[in-house]
């Protein structure tokens, strides 16, 4: 009996304190949102993987000697060298196109002016027309030599220009597939450059949510903790037989995945639909059901019974005494009790 006496003593000794604060003690702290009306659709998780807009393995137009390969990691701008091949060949063959157009270029130059002096000797009856002719062929040859030579300076200045391999983009080079020293051929792959800036998400969804995913539609998009949302930039309108799936590609705005991170997309399912949401936080899981706390003016939380419809991200269709502009309490309402008075934090 003095047991049972001790046992009841030291439950009212525990139990007063919280009763004390339901019913005008200290206010309890907590964090609100806002009952909003918003567009919601249900969701279909799919996977996705982000890739650069841009990722080139850059190879060499040239043959010869590796003299230069940019490190692995360095940041470049378009038009920076990446790396460099030996062109010491390509230099004196240069000297050598530059003395064949002089060459070609004085030809040319004595031809006309041979021309003009038979021209004058012709109309004065002291040299032959065919010697004349003949002056005219020559020159229209030598003219034709100047073409060809210039040409070939052209193409050698060309070749020598591709020795240096440039950075067609910004970005990181991210693998050395040659190093300095080895010998290339033209068409070797030397570096792999890639632009982290300009990212896209690649998935691919069920066909039957097809209808409900357009261009310029926002995604959610999930890795872990971290959320992002992507604008959908294509659709390509054509399901693929087998896995009867149909392509998605979403641009990111900044970088907010690794390139190959792969990702959980949420898809749409059916019409969006406007809806009264409130963060998933501001669900309270009981037995009996599920209730809200919502702040009412005089700042004591009041326990309204709701039922949930779709969810999208962290937020969730709710159905009960909840209007749009109520302020739901977020964080602190595990061990809130009904009429409880509230202190609200700032987030």
């Amino acid at each position: 009996m003095k047991k049972t006496l001790k046992g009841i003593l030291l439950a009212c000794v525990i139990a007063w304190p919280m009763l004390t604060m339901a019913q005008g003690g200290r206010p309890a702290l907590v964090r609100v949102a806002v009952a909003e009306q918003q567009s919601l659709a249900p969701v279909n998780l799919v996977a996705g993987t982000v890739v650069s807009r841009s990722d080139a393995k850059l190879s060499a137009e040239v043959e010869g000697r590796l003299v230069e390969v940019a490190d692995v990691g360095t940041r470049v701008t378009e038009g920076d060298a990446l790396a460099r091949i030996e062109d010491t060949t390509l230099r004196l063959r240069q000297q050598e196109l530059r003395a064949e157009v002089s060459r070609a270029e004085a030809r040319l130059k004595f031809l006309d002016g041979e021309e003009r002096r038979f021209t004058r000797l012709a109309e004065s009856n002291l040299a032959a027309a065919t010697q004349l002719d003949l002056t005219r062929s020559d020159r229209d040859v030598a003219r034709g030599d100047l073409a060809v030579a210039q040409s070939r300076l052209a193409q050698n200045r060309d070749l020598l220009e591709r020795t240096v391999i440039q950075a067609p983009f910004d970005g990181v080079v991210v693998e050395r597939l040659m190093t300095p020293g080895e010998r290339v051929s033209e068409g070797s792959d030397v570096v792999r450059l890639v632009d982290q800036q300009h990212l896209e998400v690649i998935a691919r969804a069920p066909l039957e949510n097809y209808p409900y995913v357009f261009e310029g539609l926002d995604l959610e998009l999930r890795a872990g903790p971290m959320v992002a949302q992507g604008v959908v930039r294509t659709v390509v309108a054509v399901g693929d037989e087998n896995t009867h799936q149909f392509e998605i590609r979403l641009d990111l705005d900044g970088s907010p995945f690794p390139v190959g991170q792969t990702v959980r997309v949420a898809v749409p399912v059916a019409e969006v639909k406007k809806v009264l949401a409130v963060p998933r936080d501001a669900l309270v899981l009981r037995p009996e059901g599920i209730t809200v706390f919502v702040v009412d003016a005089n700042d004591q939380a009041q326990q309204v019974n709701v039922t949930t419809g779709i969810g999208a991200g962290d937020k969730i269709e709710i159905f009960g005494a909840v209007a749009p502009g109520d302020r739901v309490i977020v964080r602190g309402n595990e061990r809130l009790q009904p009429g409880q008075a509230v202190s609200v934090q700032e987030s």
